[in-house]
């Protein structure tokens, strides 16, 4: 069966498409422009019945490859065209986001919770309004509002609502969003501009968090501060990959009038943008709160987040009478719902595979309030947690803050599925098999596990290992995802620049940068090397004690339980734990590999004595002549210590190239003296010629300053 297009000829992609496609290379140009014009027809089409109306005519599969197909026409015959939902996959990455002014001001609404001021909202209207008040109550959606401007039909411009008279350009964002048609239906105005919510659906917000906690990034802390971030991404093609969504609810400006906003709503949906069915017409405020209590009652059957319920003035001529003040709408209300505190719902419990691959449950939860800060995950800590406490998915939980900052699952409140969450017996990211070690979960599947393998090589990179700048964990991802990572951290040794260059967002100079680094990263001082390596409970500190008490890597590997045991601060937990990582044949491995890439830690050298005991230094921005890990065994060496913020306790503020400003005006606020990079070289330079100059270090420090 075929249907009728828009030009009259008859579309064979609307209904039941093919699944083969003539060879693009034996098509003429005018062939491919011709069907082309008819996928893209048939993309929109579908594009609307599946994510407007939820009635889609195709299956998954079958939209896949009309758009594929669509893709390579384009490609073969250079047939792109702006509206085309091609662009929906996220076209260049931006520099910035350029401010842009609204066609009309985007302002708020007042709001309150009390039924009272409601009441008083209606007085006014009926004070104000001549003839009858009725009222249009829409859900109030919890997301981020945006304009979108359509000309002739065709979206033009979006931009976020901002201060309300001006906001950011996120059009090629916006463009990614597949409830957002590029080109209006049928009978549309010449000029549209139109105010909507950009949104994440709570079972895809959930989803999404799911993905990024196994996977081993921070979840996102609620569904509107995930879609805040995703549309003002500077890669489009991040926004594409995320499940964003949209409802429209106001016209800002339009080449055609509308007497009612009821009859707004009606006409977007005809121009084939989605609204939400649950708005009504009411005749007076009894029906509105109503309306609001009953949709009170709805919210956690919802799959949007909603705070609240807004009531407007339904005659739009009364409206323009009433205007706004410089700040809010006169003639529309918000009747706000409580929030919702401390008690929520588990929404699924995610497995958070760590660099050492102990497997932590999170609960994804439905965001609650907990001390005036949303709330979308806590800690389940471990399987005998889960097991004591009987959580299950769906269950009604109190959830509280560890200190104030950490939040963890307090208890149950209402068992709503049997049993408690079982761990599965094998890893969600690799599919090897889970061990317990008490009351601790493990995946045996080491760095051929990509969660834990992300997890090293980005730890390896960071602050807390051998400060390799340029690696962060989109990078991590993006060499992963490019197959230039596969095994461990070695692979890092391997990278070649015409490899990078091949990656979207890399130029010549960042791909420079980061080889660069890498080589500067194999001589890194013991202590930090045996940090980054990711060995169990070894962080900077104990890495320290190890290297001064061995002195190089092979005495560390070879050390027995016993001489790690006599270490300061090392008991015998650790202790296994050290000497298990370094039996461990594939760490050995790893190790052995990094060596033959030529990183040779730098042996331990004895202390040089204490001419900065008592010392505290801060650093900021990046040194020319040592890595951080490297400046700060320098001062450790003589007796110094370094922190990471600026205090009144600080001695010394060094700051180098590309510094931050904060820590520059703490500093200034406590009257820390500031070494340049020239001048902390001279206070910890250690050539042959240094030991005379050590005993009078401290001297040159007041000098410099006198």
């Amino acid at each position: 069966m075929t249907t009728p297009s828009e030009n009259g000829d008859e579309n064979p992609y609307l209904r039941e498409p093919p699944t083969e496609f003539e060879p693009v290379e034996e098509l003429d140009e005018r062939e491919a422009e011709r069907e082309a014009r008819q996928l893209r027809e048939a993309i929109r089409y579908h594009d609307h019945r599946y994510y407007v109306e939820g009635d889609p005519v195709i299956a998954d599969r079958t939209y896949d490859l009309l758009f594929q197909r669509l893709q390579d026409l384009e490609d073969s015959f250079g047939l792109q065209t702006p509206d085309s939902p091609t662009r929906q996959v996220g076209g260049e990455p931006l520099d910035e986001l350029e401010t842009v002014e609204h066609v009309a001001p985007m302002l708020s609404i007042q709001q309150s919770g009390d039924a009272a001021d409601v009441r008083e909202f209606d007085e006014r209207m009926r004070r104000e309004v001549d003839g009858d008040v009725e009222y249009t109550c829409e859900p109030k959606f919890d997301g981020l509002s945006i304009e979108v401007i359509y000309e002739e039909g065709v979206l033009e411009r979006a931009a976020t609502r901002g201060d309300g008279r001006a906001g950011d350009d996120v059009t090629e964002n916006v463009r990614t969003i597949r409830s957002i048609p590029q080109r209006l239906r049928d009978d549309h105005p010449e000029f549209l501009a139109v105010r909507g919510e950009i949104y994440i659906p709570r079972d895809a917000f959930q989803a999404y968090n799911r993905e990024r906690v196994e996977r081993g990034d921070e979840p996102f802390a609620n569904p509107r501060n995930a879609a805040a971030g995703t549309l003002r991404q500077l890669d489009p093609s991040i926004t594409a990959e995320r499940p964003l969504d949209c409802f429209f609810y106001d016209v800002l400006d339009s080449s055609r009038e509308f007497t009612t906003q009821r009859e707004e709503l009606e006409f977007l949906e005809t121009y084939g943008l989605k609204t939400d069915d649950r708005a009504e017409l009411v005749s007076d405020v009894e029906e509105a709160i109503d309306y609001r209590d009953r949709l009170l009652e709805e919210r956690e059957a919802l799959n949007y987040e909603i705070d609240g319920v807004v009531i407007k003035l339904n005659d739009k001529a009364a409206c323009e009478r009433l205007g706004s003040t410089s700040r809010h709408y006169r003639w529309a209300f918000a009747y706000k719902f409580p929030a919702r505190a401390g008690e929520t719902a588990v929404q699924e419990v995610a497995l958070q595979v760590g660099r050492t691959g102990r497997l932590t449950p999170v609960a994804l939860l439905d965001p609650v309030d907990v001390g005036g800060v949303t709330v979308s995950r806590a800690s389940l800590h471990n399987p005998a947690e889960i097991a004591e406490k009987g959580v299950n998915v769906g269950d009604l939980v109190r959830v509280e803050r560890a200190g104030d900052v950490i939040p963890y699952v307090e208890e149950v409140i209402e068992k709503r599925s049997e049993g408690y969450f079982e761990f599965p017996d094998a890893c969600p990211v690799c599919d090897s098999a889970i061990e317990r070690e008490g009351p601790i979960a493990f995946c045996t599947g080491g760095l051929a596990c990509p969660a834990q393998l992300r997890r090293s090589v980005e730890y390896y990179a960071s602050d807390q290992g051998l400060d390799i700048e340029g690696l962060g964990g989109e990078r991590v991802d993006q060499l992963l995802e490019a197959g230039l990572i596969e095994e461990s951290v070695a692979d890092l040794y391997r990278l070649e620049r015409e490899e990078l260059l091949e990656l979207e967002g890399w130029g010549e100079r960042s791909a420079e940068n980061l080889l660069a680094e890498l080589e500067a990263s194999k001589e890194p001082p013991l202590a930090a090397f045996l940090s980054a390596i990711g060995i169990p409970h070894v962080g900077g500190a104990t890495a320290r004690e190890l290297a001064d008490a061995f002195g190089d890597l092979d005495a560390v590997m070879e050390a027995s339980d016993d001489e790690l045991e006599a270490v300061d601060e090392i008991g015998p937990v650790v202790a296994s734990e050290i000497r298990d990582f370094f039996d461990s044949e594939q760490n050995r491995r790893v190790i052995r590999e990094l060596r033959e890439a030529g990183v040779e830690p730098e042996a331990r050298e004895r202390e040089e004595g204490d001419a900065f005991a008592g010392t505290t230094f801060v650093f900021t921005g990046s040194l020319p002549d040592r890595t951080r890990s490297e400046a700060t065994e320098a001062i450790e060496r003589r007796g110094g210590s370094v922190t990471s913020s600026v205090s009144g306790n600080t001695d010394y503020l060094v700051v180098g190239e590309n510094p931050g400003t904060s820590k520059r005006e703490d500093a200034e606020a406590n009257d820390v003296p500031e070494l340049d990079p020239e001048e902390f070289e001279a206070l910890v330079e250690t050539d042959e010629e240094s030991s005379e100059r050590e005993s009078s270090n401290q001297r040159t420090l007041e000098d410099t300053f006198r």
